[in-house]
């Protein structure tokens, strides 16, 4: 048996908030594992003046129940790894570049929620995209990221961790280990705490949104 692979058009669902035309940044927001974009994209309404906040959706889709009558989306797994990270990165990258077209040469922010996190730190340091702001909510880094590769890309990068007091999915040692990580690779960042669990806070989001 011999494996192979081949490269195909493959249409991408995306949805907006905002107006292009009145819009000082972009954001580009990457849902968690087992979402579709327009019920991530709810957590945004009312925040959206003066910007204009898209949310791709992960490219693989699948019945979340037994009934299959609820559908969410991933943007990877580890089958056929490194495929699915070069497909993921060419699309964002594409997004990028209609958004920005539509808006002109306007701040390109990242925010990337849960398994989102992976995916938005992987574009951030593969892509060809420029990113000014980027806020890690509830989720790791990559692991294969190193600390050379974290200080080239991410030196200038203005860069936010969040995590729920509460989060089910981590806690403090998993937050300080990722800060020392990237204090290793001499990375600034910032830290953000709440109360909750593993949520989009509102008081929090619109303050990383708008700042």
């Amino acid at each position: 048996m011999h494996e192979h692979h081949l490269t195909v058009p493959r249409t991408a669902r995306y949805h907006t908030l905002g107006d292009a035309a009145n819009a000082r940044a972009i954001w580009i927001v990457l849902h968690g594992y087992g979402q579709l974009a327009r019920y991530f994209l709810r957590k945004f309404e009312g925040m959206e003046d003066g910007l204009l906040i898209a949310a791709p959706e992960g490219l693989s889709r699948f019945y979340t129940d037994e009934a299959h009558s609820r559908v969410g989306a991933t943007w990877m797994t580890r089958e056929d790894r490194a495929h699915e990270i070069e497909d993921q990165i060419t699309y964002l990258d594409a997004l990028a570049d209609v958004l920005l077209g539509t808006t002109g040469e306007f701040p390109l922010n990242v925010l990337g929620f849960s398994q989102g996190v992976a995916t938005a730190c992987r574009w951030s340091l593969q892509g060809r995209t420029t990113i000014h702001r980027m806020v890690i909510w509830a989720g790791g880094l990559p692991p294969e990221a190193g600390p050379e590769q974290l200080h080239s890309a991410w030196n200038k990068l203005d860069l936010h961790l969040v995590l729920g007091s509460h989060d089910q999915y981590a806690g403090d040692n998993e937050l300080q280990a990722q800060s020392a990580r990237l204090r290793m690779a001499k990375v600034p960042h910032q830290v953000h705490r709440f109360q909750g669990g593993h949520e989009l806070e509102q008081g929090m989001l619109a303050r990383l949104l708008m700042g």
